[in-house]
């Protein structure tokens, strides 16, 4: 193993006289085009752009950049270069990009990284790998972009007990979302998102909730100290939520959003993304566009909120820099202590449930039998007028209750011949 060191060590302890940090970009995309942006022409003092690597390198290249910078195909060399200090990781993805996060943090160098779904999967493993060789990881612009909300968990709230987090963390679906709540059914409001490039041309890992749990995982571990595997967290697609579901929300005083939730209980962990019903007076409901929003319940420091542009290249570069800043001026992390927890969908929440029914007596009896059985108490039976009776729509909210209880009802109501598609169940932010 080589010799640990500190990245500072080589410098001088005055800022005005310390050797600036050499840094090696890995991905001239969006967001590593705008860090490159920053650092050339802001020159962060103490910051030093001196290689950047890139597939096809040569149509990556850019007349803006010095000179100076080294541009490379070989990332090989550059994980093993001791003319690097360290390496700024904006591939993304588990592979090769954790490969090179590793290696380079095992030559004792300093990695800055927005690769959430590393960090949510090995990012225990990787800090580990870093104190023991010397160097750092950063990660502040894998969650919520240029929104500060991992510096502000590590260091301005590391001193409460976060109880529970609701997130907004994803701008494609908020976009999307935001969109669809004046009007707009999924499929159109979709293209606009990739035709604005909010959304990507296979859409999966943003609509259908992946993303959006790798970051719950990473502020979970964070906020709650608790290590979960980001697969066990429970996701909904938004993919079924359309302008009826709209409509009815604002009937219920509320929108919709996707909201990633994680809440700490009694020694219970639960946590879920998915689309949900906030009020509209909710922070939640204020988030539009590709805007993100973190709201963190303390047990002695209340709500705090965190909310701003968590998309895009220049917020997201924003928050690497920052990450690189720190390390320059010899800023270290805080590390609260977390174990591994199993963790389920356990919420206790009122449901908003969608039915769409081939219209006929009995229908509502049935489920009102089905739920019944379950404990579930129906708070209000809500029909919309101006629907064949061949395909209508009408909604059930219920009181609050245990998710598993309205599983076992709505499975029970799913085998019956009426149903044209499978309900839609909502939880209900109260």
């Amino acid at each position: 193993m080589p010799e640990a060191k500190n990245i500072s060590s080589s410098v001088a302890a005055s800022p005005n006289t310390r050797r600036p940090l050499r840094i090696a970009l890995f991905g001239f995309g969006t967001v590593g085009s705008s860090v490159a942006r920053i650092l050339v022409d802001s020159k962060p003092e103490g910051l030093e752009l001196t290689h950047i690597y890139n597939r096809n390198v040569a149509r990556k290249k850019a007349d803006w950049i010095p000179a100076s910078v080294t541009w490379t195909e070989d990332a090989e060399a550059l994980l093993t270069s001791p003319e690097i200090d360290v390496i700024v990781e904006l591939v993304g993805g588990l592979d090769p990009a954790g490969v090179w996060v590793e290696r380079a943090l095992a030559a004792g160098k300093s990695v800055v990284s927005a690769n959430k779904k590393l960090i949510a999967l090995k990012g225990v493993e990787l800090e580990n790998l870093a104190v023991s060789t010397g160097g750092h990881l950063k990660f502040g612009a894998a969650v919520a972009g240029g929104i500060p909300v991992i510096p502000g968990l590590e260091q301005g709230l590391s001193g409460d007990r976060i109880r529970s987090i609701l997130g907004i963390l994803n701008g494609t679906c908020n976009f999307i979302l935001s969109k669809m709540q004046t009007g707009g059914e999924y499929a159109t409001v979709l293209a606009e998102a990739q035709a604005k490039g909010y959304a990507e041309a296979d859409p999966t890992e943003d609509v259908g909730g992946f993303d959006a749990r790798s970051k719950l995982a990473i502020l979970m571990r964070l906020a709650m100290r608790v290590e979960v595997d980001p697969e066990g967290i429970a996701r909904q697609p938004i993919t079924a939520v359309s302008a009826v579901d709209f409509s009815y929300a604002r009937d219920l005083g509320c929108t919709i959003r996707q909201v990633a939730r994680a809440e700490q209980k009694d020694g219970a962990v639960a946590a879920s993304v998915g689309p949900v019903l906030v009020a509209a007076q909710s922070p939640l409901a204020w988030s539009r566009g590709t805007e993100n929003m973190v709201i963190l319940n303390g047990q002695y420091g209340g709500n705090v909120v965190f909310s701003g542009h968590g998309a895009g290249g220049h917020p997201t570069a924003v928050a690497v820099v920052s990450d690189l800043l720190a390390l320059a001026y010899d800023s270290r992390r805080v590390r609260v202590p977390s174990k591994p927890a199993a963790v389920d969908a356990e919420f206790e929440s009122a449901h908003y449930i969608r039915f769409t029914v081939k219209d006929r007596p009995g229908i509502v009896a049935e489920i009102t039998g089905a739920l019944a059985k379950e404990k579930i108490n129906i708070r209000a039976i809500v029909q919309k007028e101006g629907f064949a009776e061949s395909a209508l729509p009408f909604v059930v909210t219920v009181e609050p209750c245990k998710a598993s209880a309205l599983d076992r009802a709505l499975a029970a109501i799913r085998s019956q011949d009426y149903l044209i598609e499978p309900p839609l169940n909502l939880q209900i932010l109260e």
